[in-house]
């Protein structure tokens, strides 16, 4: 069974605890050209919720909530976990005021923002709404919460990745290590091979030369999750593809009976020619309807 990634920070966590790195993915985001990294107040989910549900990043700048999150695999429920996310990461502030106090009580504006560099191809921009996973739809949810992803992979935002050099840096050494991986490598050696390319090359080279052992661990956990991913969404296409074939294989059986029936073979008969009780029954209704109707 293949290690839990939740169990170890993701290489683009270890990123977002660094506040300058954090800072510079802010301003790209917002158009904005903030310095002063000591006004950023980090704030993370150390445990996580759950073993499966754990932010990558998130902080408090001027009373806004940032709520990030890294993903190699699309998720429609983000605005669910971003729920979560959020009212976990104001418990500690809150918990200890009087909630029925005459007094508003105020709390910080909280943005959700996904980067997806997953292999599935994906529009640049996504934006997904917690009424969207509603059981039931209205036009004006009385609850809302808004989620925006952005593809960073090559091509996809590329004046994003112009303006902030930490997700550019990273993306390419994704890039690397699946090239590597591609090329025949092992996974272990892609990666090492990588980080001394990105040295080489000064991409991402301080926190590669600070942080080396430990983003070659998370990276192999995170490129064999994503493969994991991969070869699970490969077998769900392959048994919907299968469960579709099969469909269609026992439609043609139950039209197979009907005629048979229409042209007044025996029930005995039929189930002589391997057909099963229940698709006898199931083709018997269909043709008692059809009479009925003509």
């Amino acid at each position: 069974m293949p290690e839990n990634r939740e169990f170890k920070s993701s290489t683009f966590s270890m990123l977002m605890d660094i506040p300058k790195e954090a800072l510079k993915v802010y301003n790209a985001l917002n158009h904005s050209n903030y310095t002063d990294e000591t006004a950023l107040i980090m704030k993370k989910l150390e445990g996580g919720i759950s073993l499966s549900m754990r932010n990558d990043a998130s902080f408090v700048l001027y009373s806004d909530l940032n709520i990030y999150e890294h993903q190699s695999t699309y998720n429609p429920n983000m605005p669910l976990r971003g729920l979560f996310y959020y009212a976990e990461l104001i418990k500690p502030d809150v918990v200890s005021r009087d909630l029925y106090s005459r007094r508003k009580i105020k709390i910080p504006l909280p943005h959700f923002v996904v980067f997806y560099n997953g292999t599935e191809n994906r529009p640049a921009v996504e934006v997904q709404r917690l009424s969207d996973l509603f059981e039931k739809h209205v036009d004006n949810p009385e609850l809302e919460l808004v989620v925006t992803i952005y593809n960073i992979n090559p091509g996809k935002n590329d004046a994003l990745l112009s303006a902030c050099s930490t997700l550019k840096e990273y993306t390419l050494f994704v890039e690397k290590v699946r090239s590597n991986v591609t090329e025949g490598i092992a996974l272990g050696d892609a990666i090492h091979k990588a980080v001394d390319e990105c040295i080489r090359e000064h991409i991402l080279e301080d926190f590669l030369r600070e942080n080396r052992n430990e983003v070659e661990k998370s990276m192999a956990i995170d490129m064999t999750w994503e493969v994991r991913e991969g070869l699970i969404r490969k077998e769900e296409r392959e048994e919907g593809r299968l469960e579709g074939l099969m469909e269609g294989k026992s439609t043609e059986r139950i039209h197979a009976i009907k005629n048979l029936i229409q042209k007044g073979q025996t029930k005995e008969f039929i189930l002589e020619l391997a057909y099963s009780e229940e698709e006898y029954e199931t083709a018997k209704k269909r043709f008692d309807n059809t009479s009925h109707i003509s």
